[in-house]
């Protein structure tokens, strides 16, 4: 019953991480949290085990969906690339210090950062509305037959994705919750390139990150085996069902993903 409980919860988790380009790990981490208090059968899943399982299952789901998204033309890989060049570093960083953070307020920090995140992105802006830097290198995408242009400033980019990378270890989130907000508000891009874009970079990112976690001996292989089919699948899956939405209702279904995961984190970390 408990590998059973395990794929339904890693399709779940990729589903929604590839149609808003979040990785899965915000979804899967509280899903195995609260598994973890409720069913003694999952008193393996350790906030630290749980984020080394998460990285894994994340490089398939982003793998899966990115191949997806390569194929729709949906991927901006000069921006992703340059993206990577911060996240990748930043990651390494952030798994080994994922070791120190107290399991007690693992959860109300994570939810805090969910909180922010979700915030940013209730900022007004018109939808032709200049992002707030318009100095770099210069995007054009088509998509749908209209024609976005952005541009994507690289040493902010960099140091941006350093950020991100750290935080992506440190939690086990991938690194999506905080890169597709900074893609759409900062840097001006579509959300659905946005969102393909980001699991581009996050498969880069959360090899890395899962590759530190398993010298740190925080993978337990025999759950791991169970959430890479399901993570294939929810990720195509998700990929297929972002090219049916409006890049509105994408960052609808962002925001109310990350204000209803970040409340319920910190409840519980506060309780």
């Amino acid at each position: 019953m408990v590998y059973l409980i395990s794929l339904i919860a890693g399709m779940i988790a990729s589903f929604i991480g590839s149609l808003v380009g979040l990785g899965g790990g915000m979804i899967l981490i509280p899903l195995l949290l609260a598994l973890h208090k409720f069913i003694p059968s999952f008193s393996w899943a350790t906030p630290h085990t749980i984020v080394g399982i998460s990285l894994v299952l994340i490089v398939f789901t982003a793998l899966s969906s990115t191949i997806s998204y390569i194929k729709q033309q949906r991927v901006d890989k000069k921006s992703g690339l340059l993206f990577l060049l911060g996240s990748i570093p930043g990651g390494i960083i952030g798994s080994w210090l994922n070791q120190f953070v107290p399991a007690e307020k693992f959860t109300l920090y994570f939810g805090l950062l969910m909180i922010v995140m979700s915030l940013l992105l209730f900022i007004k802006r018109e939808e032709k509305a200049q992002p707030f830097i318009s100095t770099g290198s210069k995007r054009i995408f088509t998509l749908n037959g209209v024609e976005y242009q952005y541009a994507v400033n690289k040493w902010l980019a960099i140091s941006i994705s350093f950020i991100v990378g750290i935080l992506s270890g440190l939690f086990g989130i991938g690194g999506g919750a905080i890169m597709v907000p900074t893609m759409i508000l900062l840097f001006g891009f579509p959300p659905q390139i946005a969102t393909a874009t980001s699991m581009f970079m996050i498969f880069f990112v959360s090899l890395f990150s899962a590759t530190t976690h398993v010298f740190l001996g925080h993978i337990d292989w025999q759950y791991v085996l169970v959430f890479i089919p399901a993570a294939w699948i929810g990720g195509k899956l998700g990929a297929y069902t972002n090219q049916k939405l409006t890049g509105n209702a994408v960052k609808w279904i962002l925001r109310i993903i990350l204000i209803l995961v970040g409340i319920q984190l910190i409840f519980e970390g506060l309780g």
